[in-house]
């Protein structure tokens, strides 16, 4: 019999059959898992098995490679406090979509999951969490081994004015040589870079950055695409004016 315990953050729910369901949770030790949750549609375990609650968990089967069956606590059931803001929920629903595509399954990204937390944590904070976001997407591809190099110039080696990131090696170029090349390169909104400040616009950026390299970086090698939860949090940010 194969076991361990660890914390989660609930990623998706599924139901099976008339009372159980299978959820993917991201786990601190064990990466994305999935497993069997009798019992798992009832009054009870319902709103303990909502998208980004926090949960400890304990995982068992008979072998490595089976689907398993976890029993389940509620740690944090922060999830129904972002239930009435419809771009919050829309960002919590992308976060969760993007790390069911992207990440392996059973494989450790603590990093990841520590970022999720901090995202979790800033979601009731509407001019916070979309920057939040999109750093975390920027720290997936890093844990992924797709990191964007954004401290120094790809072309001249300097660490200033730093615009614009390459397509094609994910590094950064400063404005000047990036100037006769605008339309093919992506652009660095200036948080990422640590700039402390948001400007109009540095959101769209940052997610037009991060999602151009998770689609052609990690799902598309894997045939998957970014999910429609990630457009629809564009949407509703854009609805909003958080872009």
């Amino acid at each position: 019999m194969m076991e361990w315990s660890d914390s989660g953050i609930v990623l998706a729910v599924r139901p099976h059959g008339e009372t159980s369901a299978i959820i993917e949770v991201l786990t601190a030790q064990n990466g994305r898992h999935a497993g069997l949750v009798r019992g798992g549609r009832s009054r009870v375990l319902r709103p303990v098995l909502q998208p980004g609650n926090r949960i400890a968990v304990t995982w068992r089967a008979r072998l490595a490679d089976h689907l398993g069956s976890f029993t389940v606590e509620a740690e944090h059931l922060g999830a129904g406090a972002v239930m009435e803001d419809r771009a919050a929920l829309a960002g919590l629903n992308s976060a969760c979509a993007v790390a069911v595509m992207a990440l392996p399954e059973r494989e450790a990204h603590k990093q990841v999951y520590d970022g999720f937390g901090i995202f979790l944590a800033a979601l009731e904070h509407e001019d916070v969490w979309p920057a939040l976001y999109v750093s975390w997407e920027a720290g997936l591809l890093s844990d992924l081994g797709y990191g964007l190099d954004l401290d120094t110039c790809a072309v001249t080696g300097v660490v200033d004015d730093l615009t614009h990131v390459s397509p094609r090696t994910g590094r950064a170029v400063c404005r000047e040589e990036a100037a006769p090349y605008l339309a093919k390169l992506l652009e660095i909104p200036g948080f990422m870079q640590g700039s402390g400040t948001i400007e109009p616009g540095d959101i769209a950026m940052g997610l037009a950055l991060t999602g151009y390299f998770i689609d052609r970086r990690v799902l598309w090698p894997i045939d998957r695409q970014l999910p429609e939860a990630r457009t629809r949090m564009i949407a509703e940010l854009e609805r909003v004016g958080r872009l």
